[in-house]
């Protein structure tokens, strides 16, 4: 029985490129995705909320952590001109397209790279984590991705998290209490919450 999701480390799938454009915190950005990765023909209502509402400052050290094709990354390195955004994905595809994406759109200040959850960045801290969960993984792992989280934070650090309401959104945000300490909700909408977590 196939198991083909958009955090297997090779999806099978195979299909057509798809390009789009997108305006987004007022910058317009296109993007290259393909069969395979989430959210293929858009940007998502819960990413597109995230990155509306995320804080992000020009010097910031940004990770966008399961990164897909790059929307939340490519968005944060305009965004933190001045500062470095590491992408990370399990999905070997979604990476070689957050690369595409991060060259597109011109991007010089950010890479992304292949790996399962913080594996890549081993002893690396950020001023902003940034995590639309892959909940169809299983929660254990999601929690396991939180809890990792509070370890890759610099001292008032920010880790963002978006999740549908009904697929445990408050549970999340209470385990993000747990790890970091604090909690707010930041911003709601389409079904979606967006909390955010300060260090310190």
């Amino acid at each position: 029985m196939r198991t083909d999701h958009y955090f297997s480390p090779q999806p099978e799938a195979r299909g057509r490129r798809h390009t789009f454009t997108a305006t987004l915190r007022g910058y317009a950005f296109t993007f290259v995705t393909e069969a395979g990765v989430f959210s293929r023909s858009h940007v998502d209502a819960g990413t597109r909320l995230l990155i509306e509402h995320m804080q992000v400052y020009a010097t910031d050290r940004f990770l966008d952590l399961g990164c897909g094709y790059g929307a939340v990354g490519v968005v944060a390195a305009r965004l933190a001109h001045q500062g470095q955004v590491t992408m990370i994905d399990i999905n070997q595809r979604a990476i070689e397209l957050a690369r595409e994406n991060l060259r597109l759109n011109r991007i010089t200040n950010a890479e992304a790279k292949h790996g399962d959850g913080f594996g890549p960045v081993p002893g690396e801290l950020f001023d902003v984590i940034a995590l639309n969960p892959p909940i169809r993984a299983g929660l254990s792992v999601v929690h396991a991705l939180i809890e990792q989280a509070g370890c890759h934070l610099y001292p008032s650090g920010r880790f963002y998290l978006v999740a549908r309401t009904r697929q445990g959104a408050l549970r999340l945000a209470e385990k993000m209490r747990e790890v970091v300490g604090s909690v707010e909700e930041v911003a709601k909408g389409g079904g979606y919450r967006v909390f955010a977590s300060r260090q310190g």
